[in-house]
Formats: structure tokens, sequence, C-alpha cells
């Protein structure tokens, strides 16, 4: 299955490819739509490529049917949040994630029109950038990681450039938001809508420090996290006496006391990885659970610190406990798989080759992205033996 993406598959490959999208699309009103939305995804899995529409139409279809296309995924009014939800299911279901693991995903862009284009800051490119800005929320285990659910990050000078929007056809409520509230708006929406069991988040924060409120916000609502954070972090306000001011100085000192060594084996290279984890409790109290009879969270710092290095590789602050550090490393492990998905996302699956410019082109384009992602998977985790044949067969 890793070469079908990226090579072409033959369509017996695909056989059970129509009773995946019948399920997934079955909210779809009519049945051009239906149609329409497996040819794409059957596009972004066969065409070699750049998978434009014009390219999918074309090896796909077999005839000039790219203005259909282009309307099924640019104009056409239907519903992304079903087909995500639904996809979310049979995601949940067939790899029992550990972990909802958070991406930003940079869409570089020529031109200042397609939707949410700006020169803005990347975290995760460390640099300014022409580009869209997108947050995306992997389902991760120990055999795989795939996205379900996509908030576009609308930059301040769209919401008074009423020309841009109208162009882009950018809903009236649609407004700019921290990065933090897009993603407690994209959790509530899996956890209540879609009535998803949450995982334990895992999200890098080590680059914008504005997204610290994102972990009050989960706590609020109950949910566990792992998040990467700066060393340079505060913990204590300036001038406390003898105590760490920052998550740097506090795992330091913490190394000093103890560490505990763990390996592990890579499932596909069968490589041995052993480190030094490092962890300490964060001074004082932090954000509370206002769930009724719940103490307030404790907050702790967790540093994995390569054998023989004077500093820690990356530091993590985290409301699980650390009594047994392996509960933590285990979501590390499976954050790692989204690593090896999201270039073959953007390259393989065409996640960067959406030619639209529209607000919901784009939401519709990083769906249908997703279904070709999650479809693969699904197959894969069913020739491993994972889903004792279950998995492309619809919820009884």
């Amino acid at each position: 299955m890793r070469e079908m993406a990226s090579t072409g598959a033959e369509p017996s490959d695909l056989a059970d490819l129509p009773e995946f999208c019948d399920e997934l699309f079955v909210t779809l009103g009519r049945s051009d739509q239906r149609r329409w939305a497996e040819t794409y995804v059957r596009g972004l899995l066969v065409v070699p490529g750049r998978k434009s529409i014009r390219r999918i139409s074309e090896l796909v279809v077999g005839r000039d049917a790219d203005q259909s296309l282009q309307q099924f995924v640019n104009q056409s009014p239907w519903a992304w949040a079903p087909v995500r939800q639904r996809l979310a299911e049979r995601v949940d279901r067939a790899l029992r994630p550990s972990a909802w693991v958070v991406r930003e995903v940079v869409f570089p862009k020529n031109g200042a029109n397609s939707v949410a284009v700006a020169r803005q800051y990347s975290p995760s490119a460390g640099r300014m950038l022409n580009c869209q800005r997108a947050v995306g929320v992997f389902m991760a285990g120990e055999h795989g990681a795939t996205p379900v659910n996509w908030r576009l990050l609308l930059p301040k000078a769209w919401d008074t450039d009423l020309a841009r929007r109208a162009k882009a056809r950018v809903p009236d409520e649609e407004r700019s938001r921290r990065t933090w509230e897009y993603l407690l708006d994209c959790f509530d929406e899996m956890t209540g809508t879609w009535g998803t069991p949450a995982a334990p988040v895992v999200v890098d924060l080590s680059g914008d420090p504005g997204m610290l409120p994102l972990l009050g916000g989960l706590e609020e609502r109950g949910m566990r996290y792992l998040a990467q954070v700066s060393t340079a972090t505060p913990v204590a306000p300036a001038g406390a006496p003898h105590r760490p001011r920052t998550v740097g100085q506090l795992i330091t000192a913490a190394a000093g006391r103890g560490r505990t060594t763990l390996s592990w084996r890579d499932e596909d290279t069968g490589a041995v990885t052993t480190s030094d984890f490092v962890a300490a409790t964060l001074p004082g109290p932090t954000a509370a659970d206002n769930r009724p009879g719940r103490l307030p969270w404790v907050r702790h710092v967790l540093a994995e610190w390569p054998i023989g290095q004077h500093r820690p590789r990356a530091v993590w602050t985290t409301n699980l406990g650390v009594t047994d550090i392996r509960e933590p490393v285990r979501l590390l492990r499976a954050a790692s798989r989204v690593e090896v998905e999201g270039p073959r996302l953007a390259e393989e699956f065409g996640l960067r080759h959406f030619e639209g410019r529209s607000f919901q082109g784009w939401h519709h384009h990083v769906t249908l992205v997703s279904a070709a992602h999650g479809y693969e998977l699904l197959r894969e985790l069913a020739t491993r033996g994972y889903d004792e044949g279950r998995l492309l067969r619809p919820r009884a």
C-alpha cells in the first residue's frame, strides 16, 4: 500500500473503494456529488505527481470532465463536517488512537487572492511566508496516523477586506481568532457534535508562546495533553528566591536527582532507541478542572535527555501523571507517526496541490485528502491484521 498513492494503483487495488466512499459520503445529498467525491478520492490515490483537477479528470474519468469536478470541489454546497465525522468514527474504531496530534500545515502561495493568504509568521517553519496556515488534528496510534479535522486560520487583515472575502466566499461569521481558539473549537466539535471519545492531545507550543492558553482550555474541558514547550517557558515569577524560574532550570535541577532510561523498537525499521527521561512537578497551583468534585490539575514537566548529552532534546509540560513515564513516551511514539505522514500528505496525496481560491473549496479539498489518506491507512491496517477484517465495513 505504501507505493499506491505515488506510483499509481491499478483499479483492482481499489476494489473496496466504492464501498468505503458510499459509507463516507452518504450525507452528500445528490448521487452526482457522491460520484464526483469518489472520483476525486480515487484520483488522489492513483494519479502520479501533481493531483490537479485536470490530471484527475484525464487519468481517472478518461474524458473532459474537469469543469464538473472543479464545480464539485469549489462551488457545490456540500457539508464537509459530516464526512469528517464519519471518517473519524472509522479511524477511531480501527486504529484505537492513543493521541490526537495537532500539526500546523503551511500552504505556500503566490499572490494574495486565495482564501486566508497573507504574509505571516509560521511557527513550524520559523519564518515569515506568503501562505495559508491551517491546523490539522490527526488521530495517531502505534500503527499509523491520519488527519480527521481541520481549521483554516484567517489572518486579521481578512476580517475587514470585504472584496477579498466576497471573492473567496468567506462566511460572514468566519473571523480571525487566535490559533488556540481555533483548536478548542475543533476539539469541541469532535467531542461534542461528533461524540468522539477524547484522546490525550499532543501539540508543539515551543515556537509560539501565545499558544499556552490552550492548556487551560483543555483542562477546563477535562482533556489531557502533552505539550512541547520552550526551555525558556517561565514557571515562577521573576525574583522568586531559590526557585527555578524556567522550565529548563526546573528540569536541569530534576536531572540531578535521577533519570529513567527507556528503550523502544521502531515497528517498521527494527531500530532500537534509548534515551533518558527526566520528570518534575511544576510548582504552585495551575488551571483548575471546573467539573464538580474535581481537584485542580497538577502539571508536570517531562524531558527527553539523550544519553551523554549536556542538555535535553525536547521538553514537554503535561497534566498526565509521570509516575509511569512509559505513558507519555507512548504518546510521543504515536506522534512520531504524524511526522512520517506529513510529507506524504503534502505530495503523495496532493494536500498542497489545491488550485482553488474559495473557503469552501479549501475545506472540501482537505476533507477529500483526509478521506484518501484514511482509506489507505485502513487498508494497510486490514492487511496487517489489526482490524480482524472489519475496517472497511460500516458500523452495524
